[in-house]
């Protein structure tokens, strides 16, 4: 986008009241369809303001569903006062930090007593997280996903449409829970393991294993 553009931009959208008159601005980080649906979802909250996305680099679109496309530097620098919502294709948390990450729980969720979401979390609508469970920063979760009671989630896991995890279960960081899967109650899903979509998880899987099936069953490795 062109640095004039950009300057214009940055200043007609710089806050001219306090955070509480005017609200948290919001920049989702990545270009992905999941994140237009998240956009539509944070314009029906009166504390957001949606300013646009993040491209990973300077070779981007000049607009994503209908909002402005910046590159990652210039997200980072000519809006220092905006906050970040990663999305799961988001991959320069480590040039670029965490610092301003924020969450984003749609109304529509239920979050139970004792749950605890950190930073960077997405949490898509009907969604359910049950009592005392734990999602670790940049977890991402679509719409009609379950998370019961006592469950932890590492860093960085996407959890996809109508996911069901019963009580205790805990997912290794960077895990990927395809659509519909189940998984009994207090396994361990490994480090950067994938699930299938469908797949009924009835034993611990490994760090860095694709399971399939019903029962799921290793396929391949992802590293």
């Amino acid at each position: 986008m062109n640095q004039r553009i950009i300057k214009r931009t940055a200043e007609a959208i710089q806050p001219k009241t306090s955070c509480a008159d005017s609200g948290m601005d919001i920049i989702i980080l990545g270009l992905d369809i999941h994140g237009i649906e998240l956009a539509g979802r944070i314009a029906t909250v009166d504390k957001y303001r949606m300013l646009g996305f993040a491209a990973h680099g300077d070779d981007k679109p000049e607009t994503f569903g209908g909002y402005p496309v910046f590159s990652a530097t210039e997200a980072f620098e000519c809006f220092p006062h905006a906050m970040h919502l990663p999305l799961h294709v988001w991959k320069r948390e480590h040039e670029f930090g965490k610092e301003r990450w924020t969450t984003f729980t749609d109304p529509l969720a239920v979050i139970s007593p004792g749950a605890q979401i950190g930073r960077g979390c997405i949490v898509f609508p009907h969604c359910f997280i049950g009592a005392n469970a734990r999602l670790d920063d940049g977890v991402f979760m679509l719409a009609g996903a379950v998370v019961n009671h006592d469950c932890h989630i590492g860093e960085r896991t996407t959890i996809t449409t109508n996911v069901s995890l019963a009580g205790g279960v805990k997912i290794g960081g960077g895990a990927y829970i395809g659509q519909a899967a189940t998984i009994r109650q207090n396994l361990c899903v490994g480090i950067k393991s994938l699930v299938g979509m469908g797949s009924v998880v009835v034993k611990d899987v490994p760090d860095g294993t694709t399971v399939m099936g019903n029962p799921a069953k290793p396929r391949i490795a992802n590293f």
